[in-house]
């Protein structure tokens, strides 16, 4: 099924947001506008590949952000890790009560920064377009193009490593 020019713009308005959301979860709200352009550039540069027997529009279009994604893995890693030694933003408002809190959330977001960048490119990927994208196990193999039993497998070692790290169910 080729996507005709004059029907993509429909397909721009109902996944550009989802889409945008998901990479500025992944390497933030700076590159997000600009990889999310570029996702839907390739997408239409590229609408005569499109596979609809492969998975649904959604999954093709996560799997074109997940690829530009990882031609920024590097700063991607770079803030997992940055995230890691300096913990969230500073508060804003600065109440007191909300000073514990903070201190919380600066050691679990030191921990899971820490627990993602050790998890291999391949399972980070597939924990992420499911945290994040909240694609099903069929979306996540469409998206990354491997098999749906290899999703499986990456996500149960990446479970397992993120239960070793962080000591919690996950």
């Amino acid at each position: 099924m080729i996507l005709a020019p004059d029907t993509f713009e429909a397909v721009f308005d109902a996944h550009y947001e989802e889409i945008r959301r998901y990479i500025a979860s992944r390497i933030g709200l700076d590159m997000a506008e600009d990889l999310a352009a570029d996702t839907f550039l390739i997408a239409f540069q590229q609408r005569e590949l499109f596979d609809a027997s492969l998975g649904g529009m959604r999954p093709w279009l996560y799997g074109i952000a997940t690829n530009l994604i990882n031609r920024h893995r590097r700063a991607e890693l770079r803030r997992y890790r940055a995230l890691a030694r300096s913990g969230p933003p500073p508060d804003d408002v600065g109440h007191d009560e909300r000073v514990v809190d903070r201190l919380a959330a600066g050691v679990a977001v030191d921990r899971l920064a820490q627990a993602l960048a050790k998890l291999s490119p391949g399972e980070r990927d597939a924990v992420l377009l499911v945290a994040y994208g909240a694609l099903s196990y069929p979306e996540v193999a469409a998206a990354l193009g491997v098999a749906e039993g290899t999703v499986a497998s990456r996500l149960s070692r990446a479970r397992t490593k993120l239960r070793n790290t962080l000591g919690v169910e996950v």
